[in-house]
């Protein structure tokens, strides 16, 4: 396997504190708005408030995802879920539009799980479907967002995202991190794209890349 490059000064000692600053100050000015979306899920969609999953993060190390709850618990005659489509709401859909039903990523950050740039985190069932050049998305800690998150989100492929997360793992600076933050801004409140794959709601399950 491919190594990391060597960290940068960057990467070493500036990304960590300046994720903890920025949560900090995020979760202190807009801790309104988190009681506000906690408020409305509670109402619309009923409880839990949170949604909760297992994903993997830097080196594989699997930690547990806060999001907002953005779907209802509906099931059919044989108590299975439905599918994703018929279980998000226009509600969940703007706040999945917006962002807004990630907000709650920010306390993985605190944890230190997450960074607010970076390849985002998927399931654990994928990990033995990477191959040895996609691996390298989990050298780093996962993110808030990501260069595939700004270079189409949901409408592109696998192999295109999982390209994306290498090349930023590859090429980790301020700039680039402060790029994709203002880039991912203007893409979920202005322009709203790349929220669906072109066959979903959300994006179909990844089942490996062809050899």
């Amino acid at each position: 396997m491919k190594k990391h490059k060597p960290y940068g000064i960057y990467e070493r000692f500036l990304k960590r504190p300046l994720d903890l600053i920025c949560v900090l100050l995020a979760l202190i000015v807009f801790c309104w708005l988190y009681a506000l979306v906690a408020l409305l899920v509670r109402i619309k969609l009923g409880s839990p408030v949170l949604f909760r999953q297992e994903r993997p993060g830097k080196d594989e190390k699997v930690f547990c995802i806060y999001k907002f709850r953005t779907m209802t618990d509906e099931k059919d005659v044989n108590g299975n879920l439905l599918p994703d489509g018929k279980r998000l709401t226009k509600f969940g859909r703007f706040l999945r539009n917006t962002s807004l039903d990630e907000l709650p990523e920010a306390f993985n950050i605190l944890k230190g799980d997450m960074s607010i740039v970076g390849p985002r985190p998927l399931l654990v069932k994928y990990l033995p479907r990477y191959n040895e050049e996609q691996r390298r998305r989990h050298e780093v800690r996962p993110g808030l967002t990501g260069l595939a998150q700004v270079n189409g989100r949901n409408a592109i492929s696998w192999e295109e995202k999982f390209k994306l997360d290498v090349e930023y793992v590859e090429h980790i600076t301020f700039a680039s991190d402060i790029r994709i933050i203002f880039i991912t801004i203007f893409k979920s409140f202005i322009k709203q794209e790349g929220i669906s794959s072109s066959s979903s709601e959300t994006m179909e399950e990844f089942l490996g890349s062809p050899e």
